[in-house]
């Protein structure tokens, strides 16, 4: 019993001192994003050892000193993102329909051909601003009938599932696409303009991730983050960014993201509402992300 839990663990504590490490490889830095998952297993191999282990023998201490250790370097990293940690945005208490936002983002994969699901949803929600990823020439086909309600429009069909597209009800000014950091991968920017009248600004992105199908290391996706990051401090109105970041909250470059932005103390400028985040019948495994936000005096 000790070698499996040891083994058992080990993998753990492995995937532990990896994500220690500061290479960009994609095979390191993917272990930033199941820390929840990691620290699962750790918690389930400490709870093994107790009741099956001989507590009285030093290699048992060993093995239950790392996985504790491991355990609590993980949970450092998630737990400011739990119930657990003090709120860092308010609740809406208020919704001004004058100084309000909503934004749906939607991931659909290229290959997926079920738009009807997709407009639906936007039947159903009435976003202000719809955002879709991965969406070439024939998805724009299929969106364009928004445009009787959502006339302001930024488009970019690719088909190297990083095409975008931005369909808004209110007002968007100095809109404009940019491709960042890769030639082939664009982001869109704007200042939308709220029924009373404040401005809102917007960035949404969508860069490759690390992986071995996409970027061997994570510096293009980093690269872009910061970025974007530091022309968010430039702003003095309140500032979204939103899109597929390909990356977690507690990743180490969404946190420099944020300090660099002085992201939470912008966000505190702004009540916030999650009202959706499911997963639907428009492609397995990619999401559709629908909030409000109400901008504070």
């Amino acid at each position: 019993m000790y070698l499996a839990l040891a083994i058992f663990t080990g993998v753990f504590v492995i995937c532990t001192l990896m994500s220690l490490c500061k290479l960009t490889n994609w095979w390191i830095r993917f272990t930033d994003f199941p820390r929840v998952q990691f620290a699962v297993g750790l918690g389930l191999s400490i709870l093994g050892q107790l009741i099956w282990l001989d507590l009285s023998q030093i290699k048992t201490w060993c093995l239950l000193l790392l996985a504790i250790i491991s355990l609590a370097y993980q949970l450092w990293w998630i737990l400011p993102y739990t119930r657990l940690a003090s709120q860092k945005v308010k609740n809406a208490q208020h919704h001004d329909p004058q100084n309000k936002i909503s934004i749906m983002t939607a991931n659909v994969l290229t290959p997926n051909r079920n738009s009807k699901t997709l407009l639906t949803l936007v039947e159903q929600n009435e976003p202000d601003i719809l955002v879709t990823l991965e969406t070439d020439d024939w998805w724009q086909q299929q969106l364009d009938v928004l445009e009787q309600t959502y006339i302001y429009t930024i488009k970019c069909p690719l088909s190297n599932l990083y095409g975008m597209h931005v369909y808004s009800q209110l007002p968007l000014h100095d809109a404009c696409i940019e491709f960042l950091v890769e030639g082939d991968k664009p982001s869109m920017h704007a200042a939308v303009e709220l029924r009373g009248g404040r401005t809102v600004r917007v960035h949404f992105l969508h860069p490759a991730p690390p992986s071995p199908t996409e970027n061997d290391r994570s510096l293009e996706r980093d690269a872009e983050l910061l970025v974007v990051g530091k022309s968010v401090a430039e702003y003095s109105s309140p500032v979204i960014v939103t899109g597929d970041l390909n990356d977690v909250a507690w990743s180490p470059t969404t946190r420099l993201f944020k300090k660099l932005a002085a992201f939470w103390i912008r966000a505190l400028g702004a009540e916030c509402s999650i009202l959706l985040t499911q997963s639907t019948g428009i492609c397995a495994g990619h999401l559709i992300m629908y909030f409000t936000a109400t901008i504070l005096p």
